[in-house]
């Protein structure tokens, strides 16, 4: 996916009002605010009550389920080796997002798990550095997985 295909995604969302956070490789990008490795897809971390609206949005552009393992993440793909990977999160009263996981447990979004950054000179909603290192310790790392640890220990050392 390159980024007219993510912006293109942000854009076919926005209008649903389906809040939604760029997460995995792009979300190190839009933190580092500056393209940094090619990109197979864009995972999307979004309030699992807009995704209904989300689908249907990313219908529009041509997106179809290709595997689905909700509540965790459904994975869409659409013409032209573009992909988008949604991770549905509910919300509690106090903001608090669970993300079921595979096996019977959930990712928790604590408060602060959320940030903005810029690419291309748009401003975009993603995880924060510290919900992306979470994450990256949830599996065993491949080489690009490395590099985005390594860049996002960067990114917060240089915020302290």
């Amino acid at each position: 996916m390159d980024i007219t295909d993510l912006f293109g995604v942000l854009d076919a969302l926005e209008p649903t009002g389906t809040r939604c956070w760029v997460a995995g490789g792009w979300g190190v990008d839009v933190l580092a605010g500056r393209r940094t490795r090619e990109h197979r897809d864009v995972d999307l971390a979004l309030d699992a009550a807009g995704e209904p609206a989300a689908l249907e949005a990313l219908a529009s552009l041509g997106y179809r389920v290709e595997t689905d393992q909700r509540p965790t993440r459904v994975e869409l793909a659409a013409p032209g080796r573009r992909w988008v990977d949604l991770h549905p999160v509910v919300f509690d009263a106090d903001g608090v997002g669970r993300q079921p996981d595979l096996h019977g447990g959930f990712f928790p979004y604590p408060h602060g798990a959320f940030a903005r950054g810029r690419l291309d000179g748009r401003t975009v909603p993603c995880l924060s550095v510290e919900q992306q290192l979470a994450f990256h310790r949830g599996y065993p790392p491949r080489e690009v997985d490395h590099l985005d640890v390594a860049l996002l220990r960067s990114l917060r050392d240089a915020r302290r």
